[in-house]
């Protein structure tokens, strides 16, 4: 074998066992995405069957059934019959997830084996499983990692410290085995980070490092996305990048025009002029400016320069705005920080199209200062009145399949 051959081998076989584990990572965070929709979907197939006989029974023998249930058993299950296709859809999903599990597992023995034994496989054929499992994987994951809000579950206090407000976050794009936990007391000159190893050594208040950034911060919109934190820098309208490892300062821009300051906050003020978040699309801030009239404006930021990609104006007035988060490239804005809010509008940015909607949530501690989505463990993430608070989302989507 010639000297360039045997090494362009040994190269790409130091690189097929790193794509292999990003493949299962990325399967588990597959895994963890659909897991709570499944058993949501499985919970409400069920509560259709119920439903539906009951309705049954009530068509047979009308006395037993005043017209007003059975108007109201009608109108549900009307409701329910649209998730007849979404049920189907997940189950073949879920088959799906199991197959290509399946191939992750024999590749990854074929790798172990050629390790042991060089030049015994073709490589090549190899590579293109690879490429090909690949594929089939994102394809899957496009299918099954995105859809509309649906639900909000019950509050989950996970712990309770620090003041009123602050801001606490995991990676929102890193595999699910890296579990650090990041804490942000206050929403102005703060410049203290703390960083905790596991969300169990969070809700206990140990093992943690600090850092203390070169610049405070405004607000509480600060977002960690792939092992940098992205901060607002107080008064002013400049976005930093801060790199955990490196404890530096990576980049740091201008979002042009945007207002700073409490010149266009929340309903709850704070300085929360500018949002910062992450989602299944990337890095977004949201943001407004004068031109705009004060109306909430979303920027796609390239994550890396922190340009401006692309940039959408909601209509939405942002003082009107109690908080928002980015999910599949939606807006969800509430109307509220305090009790009774509940999720009242949303921007589509792949349409440029708005809707109201009604989707309530139980805000326990009647004050939220922080709300943020992430994408990969599927849970909103919120500073409640001095409590660190999770809520699951239930996202549908009608999934088409390649003969649609």
């Amino acid at each position: 074998m010639h000297l360039f051959s045997a090494m362009f081998l040994l190269v790409m076989l130091a690189a097929m066992p790193c794509k292999v584990q990003n493949i299962s990572q990325s399967m588990e965070v597959l895994d963890l995405r659909t897991y709570r929709d499944l058993q949501y979907v499985r919970n409400t197939e069920n509560l259709m069957k119920v439903v539906d006989g009951k309705l049954k029974v009530a068509s047979e023998n009308p006395r037993s059934l005043n017209p007003k249930g059975f108007q109201e058993l009608k109108d549900k299950v009307n409701q329910l019959l649209p998730l007849l296709p979404v049920l189907e859809q997940y189950k073949a999903d879920a088959k799906m997830i199991l197959r290509l599990r399946e191939e992750v597992r024999n590749l990854s023995l074929v790798l172990m084996a050629i390790q042991e034994e060089m030049g015994a496989y073709d490589y090549e054929e190899l590579r293109q499983r690879v490429l090909l499992l690949e594929t089939r994987l994102h394809s899957c994951m496009q299918k099954l990692g995105c859809g509309k809000l649906t639900g909000v579950s019950n509050p989950i206090t996970v712990r309770a410290s620090g003041s009123r407000f602050g801001s606490w976050m995991t990676d929102t794009m890193i595999p699910s085995s890296d579990n650090r936990v990041w804490s942000m007391d206050g929403y102005f000159k703060g410049r203290r980070v703390l960083e905790y190893r596991t969300m169990t050594d969070f809700m206990k208040g140990q093992n943690f490092v600090q850092h203390l950034l070169p610049h405070p911060w405004a607000g509480t919109g600060h977002v960690v996305y792939n092992g940098s934190l992205y901060y607002n820098k107080y008064q002013s309208n400049i976005i930093i990048k801060y790199h955990f490892r490196s404890r530096s300062v990576l980049v740091q821009r201008s979002l042009s025009g945007a207002g700073y300051n409490n010149t266009f906050p929340y309903s709850w003020g704070g300085s929360s002029d500018i949002d910062l978040m992450a989602d299944e699309n990337g890095l977004w801030a949201v943001y407004t400016t004068i031109p705009n009239a004060g109306n909430i404006v979303i920027s796609r930021l390239e994550p890396q320069s922190l340009e401006v990609l692309q940039t959408w104006d909601t209509g939405f007035p942002k003082r009107s705005a109690g908080e928002s988060f980015m999910i599949c490239g939606t807006l969800y804005v509430t109307n509220s920080h305090l009790a009774g809010a509940k999720i009242y509008f949303a921007y589509y940015t792949n349409t440029s199209s708005y809707e109201y909607t009604d989707i309530p949530f139980h805000n326990q501690y009647s004050h939220i200062s922080m709300m943020d989505y992430n994408p990969r463990e599927r849970v909103l993430y919120t500073w409640n009145n001095g409590h660190q608070v999770l809520y699951n989302v239930t996202l549908f989507q009608v999934i088409k399949t390649s003969e649609d």
